[in-house]
């Protein structure tokens, strides 16, 4: 694992926070930000030097998951900006850690999807910061599972970056 490599991960990082904190704010995940982390997988790929055969099962990958949460976003079940995010995510994670990742996502989802419909009638007028933070969660403006897909996959994306002997990419 190179040192550039794990700074590539954590940029990554950053980037899906950032995202999570948007679709937190307004439940749009901007399409050029979603690209950006599509590419950082292939700046990674190119520093560890990832065979090509490699590369061609992670697109392959991200390219399933685009079609089932397309199957989803038809019926209107997961949003579009989800749905891109999500392949993003699965063209990080490969064949070896969709499933973790596919875990911890949907670990993280449950929790997001719970405090969504704790949160629901907390108005973003409330007087108080702490409440009309939570209020940001609302389910009455959708789930932002933006933030799901961001933590669970972030988390795979550096971890498989910290720990390569424990996770193999």
């Amino acid at each position: 694992m190179h040192v550039l490599s794990l700074a590539v991960r954590l940029a990554t990082l950053c980037g899906l926070l950032w995202l999570a904190a948007v679709d937190v704010h307004v439940r749009r995940l901007p399409n050029p930000a979603v690209l950006m982390i599509g590419a950082m997988f292939f700046a990674d790929a190119w520093i560890e030097q990832l065979p090509l055969h490699d590369v061609l099962v992670h697109i392959g990958i991200a390219v399933s998951a685009y079609a089932v949460c397309a199957v989803l976003f038809a019926l209107r079940m997961m949003g579009g900006g989800d749905a891109k995010l999500a392949s993003v995510i699965f063209l990080w994670s490969g064949s070896r850690l969709w499933l973790p990742a596919l875990m911890l996502i949907s670990i993280v989802g449950l929790l997001v999807a719970l405090l969504s419909l704790a949160t629901r009638s907390i108005s973003t007028q409330h007087t108080s910061l702490p409440m009309r933070a939570l209020a940001l969660f609302s389910g009455e403006r959708g789930v932002p599972y933006g933030v799901a897909l961001a933590l669970g996959g972030g988390t795979v994306i550096v971890l498989a970056g910290l720990l390569p002997l424990s996770l193999p990419r």
